[in-house]
């Protein structure tokens, strides 16, 4: 079941990052601006990131099976659309289905993870899934770019439409609740009402907004370079082709296959793992802010390519929330720090098409104006996390941990 609900989460691995192979294409057919551009790619993350609010009630309300089956739907749908697409609005309609119908994949998944492996192994198996997950990324490097270089983008669209159909049809046959305990009854369903006070009660908790300022910030940061313009940035700035530039996205995604696994396996434990989580997001705005005055090609390569090693981080943010709640909030906690990671996908995609276009209207590169706002962006979260409180149940966690 684990498997099969990680078919669907590679798949949106694969649309989240589609763009940054497709925007020379987009650009040419649509003639779009770099705001505009940015505006396609955030879109994706817009969607996801609201329709997650909604998912993650949905995941405890109607369970795993019905919320992915009812949402992943759209995702075939929309890159139906988006492979037809007349004109941009078409395109931004596509995306909006796309990000709406891969909103519950990953929470689904790390939900399944939370209900049934063991806490201490949180961390473990949530790496392993994001790295199953990485998968979705080696389609959008190299492969991709091949097949948009030869047979054009709507190619690009009609494949992931197919391997979309066949994952819901897996999900569909594979995946099931677990059946109640001989003599036990269903708990009655919460209403919408009731999850949503819920959920928003999680906001009155100090802990939660540094936890949020990163989460909006860190994957955001790293997704806005690998899925938006990490194949402009290549192309404009050291004229490499488009499918040398899907080499270098190929090697990311290569990377994404061990690395999630690996800082999983790594996980300091509950005393450091803050710490680490803020230093790393530190040293990964430090590399943006290097890659924008890097004039070297292959300088710049070993700075992508080290960014995509440490990357991994992210699955200390995911066990840094799940030790944070307490475990009847768990879900919900998950839920609402991944809206927040696509909401800042969304708005730091967007926020750096708009400033590519003011830096080109300056008559400045817009590649290094953009990096810099995504350091300054990453860099400032961080210190926020840094330094706004903790949750008390880390205190409470790491002292159990040193007495046992």
């Amino acid at each position: 079941m684990l498997l099969s609900l990680l078919s669907a989460f590679a798949l949106s691995q694969a649309f989240r990052t589609v763009t940054a192979m497709l925007a020379p294409s987009l650009q040419a057919d649509f003639g779009l601006s770099g705001q505009e551009l940015g505006a396609f790619a955030g879109l994706f993350g817009l969607s996801f990131g609201v329709a997650q609010l909604l998912m993650g009630i949905g995941l405890d309300v109607y369970g795993l099976r019905r919320t992915v089956l009812a949402a992943f739907a759209l995702a075939v749908l929309g890159s139906v659309l988006s492979a037809l697409a007349p004109s941009y609005g078409w395109l931004m309609a596509g995306q909006l289905l796309i990000g709406m119908g891969c909103s519950p994949v990953f929470i689904a998944s790390t939900v399944f993870i939370a209900r049934h492996f063991p806490a201490d192994r949180f961390a473990q198996f949530s790496g392993l899934g994001m790295s199953v997950g990485g998968l979705g990324l080696i389609f959008t490097g190299t492969p991709l770019a091949w097949v948009v270089q030869h047979w054009g983008w709507r190619i690009g669209f009609w494949v992931l439409a197919a391997l979309s159909l066949l994952s819901w049809l897996l999900i569909w046959r594979t995946v099931h609740e677990p059946p109640l305990p001989a003599g036990a009854s269903a708990a009655p369903r919460e209403g919408w009402g009731q999850s949503f006070l819920r959920l928003g009660a999680l906001l009155k908790l100090p802990h939660t907004w540094g936890i949020l300022a990163l989460g909006m910030s860190g994957y955001a940061a790293f997704l806005s370079l690998r899925g938006l313009w990490l194949g402009p940035f290549l192309i404009g700035r050291y004229g490499f082709s488009l499918v040398e530039s899907g080499n270098v996205a190929l090697v990311l995604s290569l990377i994404a296959l061990v690395v999630p696994a690996v800082s999983g396996r790594l996980d300091p434990g509950v005393g450091r793992r803050r710490a680490w989580v803020s230093g790393l997001s530190l040293t990964m705005a430090a590399l943006f802010a290097l890659l924008a005055f890097l004039h070297g090609h292959l300088a710049a390569v070993a700075v992508i390519v080290l960014m995509g090693l440490l990357s991994g981080y992210s699955v200390l943010q995911y066990t840094d929330v799940r030790a944070s709640y307490p475990n009847e909030v768990t879900g919900r906690a998950l839920s609402l720090f991944t809206a927040a990671m696509f909401l800042g996908v969304a708005l730091m995609q967007w926020f750096t098409g708009v400033v590519a276009a003011w830096a080109t209207g300056l008559g400045w590169e817009p590649y290094r104006a953009v990096l810099l706002a995504i350091a300054a962006w990453l860099g400032t979260a961080s210190l926020a996390f840094r330094f706004l409180p903790a949750s008390p149940l880390l205190s409470e966690s790491a002292a159990k941990a040193r007495a046992s």
